[in-house]
């Protein structure tokens, strides 16, 4: 393999592909999005969920998967979706999402399976398993420390070494090692100053050295910064398609000693071993789009999704036994969720579902034929109130009339599509206002309510008391209206128990002070204490705990033993229903002398009992059981004393408790005792900077937004920009999401642009776009427009020119040289156009300055009223209130620009004889389109004065100008072309000595 192979294959090809080597038959590998379900893009792809694609199945997401507490299930899902993976033709699953729910209000926490990283790892681990089990490639993300969408690429996370590796590095740790994926990847965002995709202490030093992964690790798309400085520090594939010059700039780096080939070699060899070699496929080949076989195994993963469904949906509240639904009920259904499932989170995880059940046309088919056999009816639907947040009193008034007729309510609500979604963060917790008014109008004719939540992650429920019974359904995947209703009717019983707090207020949790980033710095203030960690230790008070939740039955704990393996018990069903329980275990050290949480989650599991039935359960203690980090020896160590340990249904509901004694490890600490007060007491809604300081070990570094705008500034940061132009186009990214929010709808792409920062657009343009040109695009939003702008067209040449060349590398060819043959059909092979010709030629190419010289005919002459004074005032024009003026000198000057590059493209194609005369003629060219583009602004002013003088009528007087500046262009570009931009392009001239002689012959 050469060295500009290897260095091109670090880089992808397309928007999901990575780049193949057919000399070598190394072929290209598909990637594909899927924590819920297969996204794969068969055709335009994008990374946001914006274009189609392939029907799959949509698991429940994760939030809710987690809810479950199932190791086997989640595995069982894995692996349904590694068979998707290879029926259409991915390689590499970009999934499970990994992140700790650090604050509720984070767009993508519906991604997230917890705010706990050991329970987040195991849950993980048990996800990547499956999807290996089948030949596919499971990639977890996003490494690391990714808590917020605003600003992700551009945001800097500020965290201590201990926080960052008990909370935010914990979870990956244990699906790596566990789940033995092959892939990773990392997140946008900087760690305390870095860039995760090229940070040595994350990739090399923790990654590759400590926990010994040696896959390959993947930029999320677009997260790149400096290719080189990633692949040195362990980063594989700058995704989705940076172009050649990216793999120039490896070679470069080569060069200059900032990398080895060794490095590349390292590189090369994680990105072979995903080559698909063991990919279990159904008869090794992608069924065909209407297969047989493609059916029953897409039927089976619905039925999947279904039973997933049913052992996640969470029963937080039934007050006297509001629930299952009793014989002899009339039941009105209400609520928009009941008609149109919010079954999915949107953005990159959303998947065009093979079919989607919806809670009105289960009623209406078989679930409604089984609950008229229970006695349970149905008395009729009403949506009661509009997704999109406005008041609508008809709706409401038939909602209420409806209840009337019951004797029941079920009420769907929840939040709609542009309250989750990837790209934002939400501004609150609360539940649209319309839905809540319509609630207090059911709860007022004192019938049972009983609420079914749809939500991908938390929200505050000061509306709890108008409500008999409560069942959080989350995201519930395509076949999840069937398992809630199977659910509320009693036919299966609820064991679900939520895997993240949900506080009183959001005024409570522990980051509200410190989130999102401001500016560029998100400050991780509140250290170790992230969720249950925080309430349970500081004695806040909670909705519903970590780990709550109800069920139909009752299960009794007894006989605790604790021996240095491990906790066992017998757990014992005495309801009187056959249900599933789920078992948590939590250790706390009173009287620590390293501060830590009350409780810390350290086992768990979930049995099946049948009614009466006793089991005896083991949890095994491991070796992240009692551990802390030291930051000063710098590693794992264990403190001695006696440790608590607590077995229990929940956080809150702990039913056995005993005590282990475990040596320590170390007498060297990193803290004294009330050197860090607020971490010792738990209470850090208000860390004070210099405590902060001593937990960070250095100076907080200073995030403020000032000065120019450089690479990695966002584009929502031109409101301060220089530029007038940049500011307006921030302006209007602005207004577009406004609308967007107003409207319900989110506006995926808009989000996006208005949070990258500039470098993303040399990582995500297929090459077209360079890091040199995309840092001229700041100079210009700095004010120096004419260096920015030449500095972009200047590399907007050179990278062509280079990824050409490379390209033509990589085919084993050579670049084209200036000796080939003259092209079939070009004027200038042959002998310089008359001048007519050109003009003609001329002429065609301005086709849109002759359509503007038309409208402005028919326009009279006010297009240029106001502009004959100031024939030499290009770029600081004084217009006063003459705004027709301004419109047409703009829209004339527009319409010359493009005349140009039409030009441009077209004597290239016709004119020039090959690509290299084409490229060193180019940059003339452009002084010459510059130029032109000038006098267009000043002589039409100039000839419409001088035609006015001469007492031509007004309304022609514009028609004379244009005419005057079209002849004027083709005056210049005439002689221009023919002794400047081109000489020496005509066919040279025969040598009429040597025809005479041959002649003679």
């Amino acid at each position: 393999m050469t060295l500009q192979e290897k260095a091109a294959l670090l880089g992808g090809k397309g928007e999901w592909e990575t780049r193949d080597i057919p000399r070598l038959g190394i072929p290209s590998m598909v990637c594909s999005d899927g924590p819920s379900g297969l996204r794969r893009q068969a055709g335009t792809g994008d990374h946001l969920g914006l274009n189609p694609s392939l029907p799959a199945t949509c698991f429940p997401c994760p939030s809710l998967m987690a809810c479950s507490w199932d190791q086997e299930l989640e595995e069982a899902i894995g692996a349904a979706l590694g068979e998707e993976a290879a029926d259409q033709g991915v390689d590499i699953l970009l999934g499970p999402g990994l992140n700790i729910k650090r604050n509720p209000l984070c767009g993508r926490n519906f991604e997230y399976f917890s705010e706990d990283p050991y329970f987040s790892g195991k849950m993980a681990a048990a996800f990547i398993r499956g999807v290996e089990s089948q030949g596919i490639a499971a990639c977890p993300k996003h490494f690391a420390v990714n808590s917020q969408e605003l600003r992700r690429m551009a945001m800097n996370a500020v965290v201590d070494e201990r926080t960052l590796r008990e909370i935010y590095l914990t979870g990956f740790e244990t699906a790596i090692k566990e789940g033995k994926c092959r892939a990773l990847m990392t997140s946008y965002n900087q760690v305390n100053g870095i860039y995760a995709n090229e940070h040595p202490h994350l990739l090399k030093e923790i990654l590759r050295k400590e926990w010994g992964f040696c896959g390959a690790v993947i930029t999320d798309w677009g997260g790149s910064n400096d290719h080189c400085a990633g692949v040195k520090n362990g980063s594989s594939l700058e995704m989705p398609a940076p172009g050649l010059s990216s793999a120039a700039a490896l070679l470069k780096g080569v060069e200059e000693g900032r990398i080895t080939e060794q490095d590349l070699d390292e590189r090369v060899e994680e990105i072979l071993n995903l080559l698909p070699g063991q990919k279990k496929m159904f008869k090794q080949n992608k069924m065909p789009e209407n297969s047989p076989e493609r059916e029953p195994l897409y039927e089976a993963h619905h039925h999947l999704a279904r039973r997933a469904c049913a052992e996640s949906v969470v029963l937080l509240k039934n007050e006297t036994d509001t629930l299952p639904l009793k014989s002899g009920t009339r039941i009105a259904v209400i609520g928009d969720f009941a008609y149109e499932s919010r079954y999915q989170g949107a953005g990159s995880s959303m998947v065009n579902a093979w079919k989607v059940d919806s809670v009105k046309e289960c009623l209406e088919g078989e679930t409604g034929l089984e609950w008229k056999k229970m006695g349970i009816t149905v008395s009729g639907f009403s949506r009661g109130y509009l997704r999109d947040g406005r008041q609508d009193a008809a709706l409401e008034k038939e909602a209420v009339d409806l209840a009337k007729t019951a004797d029941q309510i079920l009420f769907f609500f929840g939040l709609n599509e542009a309250w989750e979604t990837e790209g934002m963060d939400r501004s609150h917790l609360r539940i649209p206002e319309n839905q809540i008014h319509l609630l207090e109008r059911l709860s007022r004719l004192e019938l049972p309510v009983v609420g079914i939540l749809c939500t991908g992650s938390v929200v505050e429920m000061p509306w709890e008391g108008h409500l008999k019974a409560l069942l959080y359904g989350g995201f519930w995947g395509q076949a999840g209206a069937g398992a809630v209703l199977d659910l509320l009717s009693g036919k299966l019983n609820p064991c679900g128990k939520l895997a993240e707090s949900w506080p009183v207020k959001y005024e409570d949790t522990p980051s509200f002070q410190y989130y999102p980033s401001k500016e560029r710095n998100s400050e991780y203030r509140e250290g170790i204490y992230v969720g249950y960690r925080y309430y349970d230790t500081a004695g806040v008070p909670i909705r519903f705990p970590f780990g709550f939740g109800l069920s139909y039955t009752k299960f009794d704990y007894s006989g605790l033993k604790i021996t240095p393996e491990g906790v066992s018990f017998v757990l014992e069903n005495t309801g009187s229903r056959d249900g599933a329980e789920i078992i948590q275990l939590y250790t706390g050290l009173p009287g620590a002398r390293i501060f830590r949480p009350k409780r810390e989650l350290k086992g768990f599991c979930k049995v099946f009992l049948k009614v009466g039935e006793k089991k005896e359960v083991f949890l095994p203690f491991d070796s992240m059981t009692f551990r802390y980090w030291n930051g000063r020896t710098g590693q794992w160590e264990r403190e001695g004393g006696f440790y608590r340990i607590s077995i229990g249904s929940g956080l809150t509901d702990i039913r056995l408790e005993g005590e282990v004694f475990q040596e320590g490890t170390t007498d060297s600490f990193p803290w004294g005792v009330n050197e860090l007060p607020s971490y010792a007491s738990g209470r850090i809604r208000s860390v004070p900077d210099e405590e902060y300081e001593r937990l960070l070990g250095c100076p907080i570094p200073d995030g403020s937004w000032k000065g120019e705008l450089g690479i990695n500034d966002a584009l929502c940061q031109m409101y301060y920009a220089k530029s007038p132009l940049a500011r307006l186009i921030c302006r209007i990214l602005k207004h577009r999401l406004e609308n967007a929010q107003k409207k319900g709808i989110p506006d995926l792409n808009t989000l996006f642009q208005y949070n990258m920062p500039f470098r993303a657009m040399a990582k995500m343009t297929g090459g077209w776009i360079s890091m040199e040109m995309a840092e001229s695009l700041t100079y210009a939003a700095n004010g120096r427009h004419f260096y920015g702008i030449t500095g972009f067209i200047r590399g907007f040449l050179k990278n062509r020119r280079l990824e050409r060349r490379y390209e033509q590398a990589l085919k084993g060819k050579t670049a084209p040289e200036d000796k080939t043959e003259p092209n079939v059909g070009n004027p200038w092979s042959k002998a310089h156009p008359q001048l007519w010709e050109f003009m003609l030629f001329n002429l065609l190419s301005n086709c849109a300055t002759i359509t503007n010289f038309v409208v402005m005919w028919l326009c009279t002459g006010w297009v240029f009223k106001g502009l004959a004074d100031i024939p030499l005032r290009f770029f600081i024009f004084d217009y006063g209130e003459d705004a027709l003026g301004l419109c047409g000198f703009l829209s004339f000057l527009t319409a010359t620009a493009l005349a140009q590059m039409v030009n441009f493209f077209v004597q290239k194609n016709w004119v020039f004889r090959s690509d290299a005369a084409f490229s060193r003629a180019a940059p003339r060219y452009i002084l010459m389109a510059v130029f032109l583009v000038i006098l267009s602004a000043a002589l039409p002013a100039w000839s419409q004065k001088l035609f006015a003088g001469l007492g031509v009528p007004e309304a022609f007087a514009p028609t004379c100008a244009n005419g005057i500046n079209i002849l004027a262009q083709v005056a210049i570009s005439y002689p221009a072309m023919k002794f400047w931009i081109m000489p020496g392009q005509a066919r040279p001239k025969k040598n009429k000595k040597k025809r005479r002689k041959n002649d003679a012959v």
